[in-house]
This record gives structure tokens, sequence and C-alpha cells, in this order.
């Protein structure tokens, strides 16, 4: 495991059957200090690092469709004194604790996931399992497990252990749902330069309605306001500057009946339609309201948003982009992906010119990559530096083994790899105390080694990507999602 310049990095740089490990279950439940450690600890890193994803890739055997179907693990990495501690647990979902007393699948998944029996048991059945697996949040003195499909679900802190589903203190009806992506803008014009929580809900459907969500440090609700826009929506995360949120509506068809009759997951019934440009959303954040914009740019599709920001009339923005959905197949086994077929994620800029009502792009960084994170003092603001997961080769689709840092000011990379058998995820920037450089801080990365089964938490000094710690844990955490860091330590209470 290296810091690397870009061209020093060779083509094969991994085995499918070591990738694969990485997806299998962790059906068990830890607690305990981190004791094998490459390294030290910074002592004044000081906070707990949330994760969340998909701890189950299997029900009483049989294997889920995809990944994204598994049920929700938060794992916690919680950090003082040079000291690091562990948990995780599951999220105890009304579906997670039914399945695990029948012993087998009772739930359809979004990605293809069916109950055993074929289509007619899977006929008519529209109920979506809550799985609580795409990212985790501490905001207002709560900890929230989210998934974009539903209401979050409440856990503490120091347990994790699950408190129930959350309507924020009423603001959530009862066919509200939150997304799984809220930013947090670091100094907000209209709460007198504090920070404030930004999250959406999509309701999707001929018409498609965008619910906007601003809540202050202590979870009171600032603002909420909805917007209907034309056509479905597939919209998975957005931006925000200080006066805008963004969405990308990708150009996407859906088509419900192989779904309705139980033949086909509800994301397997969307096809990308390279015929339809990507509408690009601009809604106001303003509480005196405003217009809905609504900009048109080619053909692409958007998983994740890296940051946006103001100059004037321009909008810019930064996002992980693929020039077509990686759809997903019916009867396909996701750990036989041949990465070379589907297309893989690049790094682009967008200028949105709103007098004009242009837009142009250009293609920043052709590596696969995708979970792209930056300091969060700039969220919304200009940046320098992004930090992104990525494939260890710099051509080609793959598996993400490495984090990026990107100068967009010099165009400078520099790359860690975690290859040959090592495998990586989302990176988690954390600020320094008392830096005064943008890149001044730690990335926090777990990562999978296919080498001894287990997964580790590496610590790089975000200003040259060089390893200043590795924290060995005892075992492995499959593939996460998403996650978040908070300056404070969750450790066990006795």
């Amino acid at each position: 495991m290296q810091v690397q310049t870009p061209s020093n990095i060779s083509e094969t740089s991994y085995t499918r059957t070591d990738w694969q490990q990485g997806y299998l279950s962790q059906p068990n439940e830890y607690d305990y200090w981190i004791e094998e450690i490459d390294g030290e600890i910074p002592p004044n890193l000081e906070g707990t690092l949330f994760r969340n994803g998909p701890g189950l890739l299997d029900v009483g055997g049989q294997p889920i469709h995809h990944p994204f179907d598994g049920d929700g693990m938060v794992c916690l990495i919680a950090f003082s004194g040079g000291r690091a501690y562990f948990r995780n647990r599951f999220v105890q979902t009304e579906g997670y604790l039914a399945e695990k007393a029948a012993g087998k699948l009772l739930y359809r998944g979004v990605f293809g996931t069916q109950k055993p029996g074929g289509w007619l048991a899977n006929l008519f059945d529209l109920k979506l399992k809550n799985i609580a697996n795409t990212n985790v949040i501490y905001w207002g003195k709560k900890l929230l497990a989210l998934w974009e499909a539903d209401k979050p679900h409440s856990l503490d802190p120091h347990t994790l252990e699950t408190l129930g589903i959350d309507n924020l203190n009423g603001v959530l009806q009862e066919s509200d749902s939150f997304s799984a992506h809220p930013r947090i803008d670091p100094s907000c014009q209209w709460d007198g330069g504090q920070p404030c929580l930004v999250n959406f809900a999509l309701k999707s459907g001929v018409s498609s309605k965008i619910a906007i969500y601003e809540f202050a440090p202590d979870g009171k609700l600032l603002r909420q306001h909805t917007h209907a826009i034309p056509g479905f929506a597939f919209i998975h995360d957005m931006a925000i500057t200080p006066n805008y949120c963004i969405f990308f509506q990708n150009p996407v068809k859906f088509n419900p009946l192989p779904f309705v009759l139980g033949w086909r997951g509800a994301a397997e019934c969307v096809q990308f339609d390279g015929t339809q440009p990507t509408r690009i959303i601009l809604i106001p954040r303003s509480p005196q309201g405003g217009e809905v914009q609504i900009l048109e740019t080619e053909p692409c599709f958007v998983f994740h948003h890296a940051n946006a920001w103001e100059d004037g009339n321009r909008l810019y923005l930064d996002s992980i982009c693929y020039n077509s959905f990686p759809t997903v197949e019916p009867q396909s086994d996701f750990r036989q992906l041949d990465f070379d077929t589907v297309p893989h994620g690049q790094l682009w800029h967008f200028q949105m010119d709103l007098s004009q009502k242009t837009v142009r792009h250009e293609v920043i960084e052709p590596r696969c990559c995708e979970f792209p994170v930056l300091n969060p003092q700039q969220v919304g603001r200009t940046h320098r530096y992004l930090y992104l997961g990525a494939a260890h080769a710099e051509t080609g689709n793959a598996p993400l083994q490495a984090v990026l840092k990107i100068d967009r000011q010099t165009g400078e990379r520099q790359i860690w790899s975690a290859a040959p058998r090592g495998f990586a995820g989302e990176p988690i920037f954390v600020p320094r105390p008392g830096g005064t450089q943008e890149d001044d801080g730690w990335v926090l990365l777990l990562s999978y080694n296919a080498a001894n089964h287990r997964s580790q938490l590496v610590i790089l000094d975000a200003r040259d990507l060089k390893p200043v710690a590795k924290l060995h844990l005892k075992h492995h955490i499959p593939y996460g999602l998403h996650g978040s860091f908070t300056p404070v330590a969750f450790l066990p209470t006795v």
C-alpha cells in the first residue's frame, strides 16, 4: 500500500476472488477497543466516524440480488486520546426483525431481490422493506440511519441500539420519506451564519415532487417547501450553494408493469434514454421562494455530486457522471459483474449560465471514480481539493481500491492505493483542529483486506495522502455506502 503518482500505476490490480470476499455477510455484532494499530492515531483526532451499508448479503441462505437490497449495519469508530473504539449493530427495522425470526426472505427488494416462490409469490406485492442501509448522520443530538425511500431510524449514538422510526419531531408525515444524502451548509446566510442541514424527499410519478427541508443544529425545522417538476425522476443526491438546491433529473424511463407482476424489482424497470437530455433542476433556498429553473445538458447519469458554488449569474458543479445508467439485470449475479461491459463514473465539471440558460461541461478526471468528498467548510463554496474513491489503474472500469486527491487549482493528482488485495469505498475528510489550510486534516477510509479477510481503518494525512495509522479490525465489514464524522466521541458508557 503506497502513495503514487498516477503515471506509476499498473493496469492489473486485483483478482475477482479477492473482490468477491468483501461481499460476504457479516452477521455478527462486535464492540471492542482497537488494539492492533500500525503507526499512531493523531492525539488531536477527536470524534466519531459513523458508517452504514449492507451487513447481510443473504437471508436464510438465499442471496440477495443486489447489495443495495441488504439490511443496514451501522459501524462506529470513536477516537479519543489517541485510542479508538469499534462497535457495529444492525438497524433493527421491522423487516430485519421479521426476516430474522422467519429465517427467510419476506420482502422484495428495490434492486431485484425477490421472495422465494417465483413471480406468483411476488405478484402485486408492492410493499418494500425499509432497510436503513445508505447513510448515517448525527444532527440535532440524534443519530439517524437513512434510506431514501422511507423515514429515518433513530439510533442511540453510544450503543447503536435502534430507538425506532423517527418523524423528526412531526415534520415527516405518514407517506413522507427523507433522502440519504443531506448536505450541511457550514454558514447559512438566513441563520446568522450558523450551519444548517439541508435535505430533500422525492415522490416520483408522471409529475414528480421534490420537498426541501432545512434544520438548525438543534434539530428544529427552519424552512420547508415543495416543488413539482415534469416527468419521472430518479434522483439519489443533490448539491447546494448558498442560494440553490441543485438536482440532476437523469434521462430514464420507468415501466412499472414488470414490478407489479412480480417479474422484476423496481430498479430493474428503469432504463436509460440516451435520446433525451439530462435536466438540471435549480430550486431556490430563499425563504421568499422563487421560480424553479430547469436547464438541459447532454445525456448522462449521476448518482453523486461533489460540490457546487456560485459566481454572479453562474453556477459551477463537480459531479460523478456515467455515460449511461448501469442497468441492473434480472437473473444476474452482481458478484460475477463484468467490469468491462458496464459504464464507470468520471468526474465532470459543469458551468451553468443562468442569464443565457446554457450549460457547458468538461471531463476533469477520466479515471474510474466515485464517492467524492471535500473539506466540509467548503460545501457550497469554491473548493480547491477533492478526495474520491478511485480505481487503481488510470483506465478502464474496476473496483475502487484507492483514494485520489485532485488539486482543482493546479491539476495535480495524488493517490494512495490499497492494491493488490485491498478494496476501498467512500473516504471521509476530517479537518485538523486549528488547521488553516483547506487540506489540513485527515482522510479516513474503511477498507477491506482480502489477504486476511479483515477490514481496517486507514488514517491518511490529507495533505499528501501518506498513511498516519492503520487500525486493524478483528473481522471484515462488507463494502459500505456512506458515512459521516462528528467531533463528539461516543465512547462506551461503562
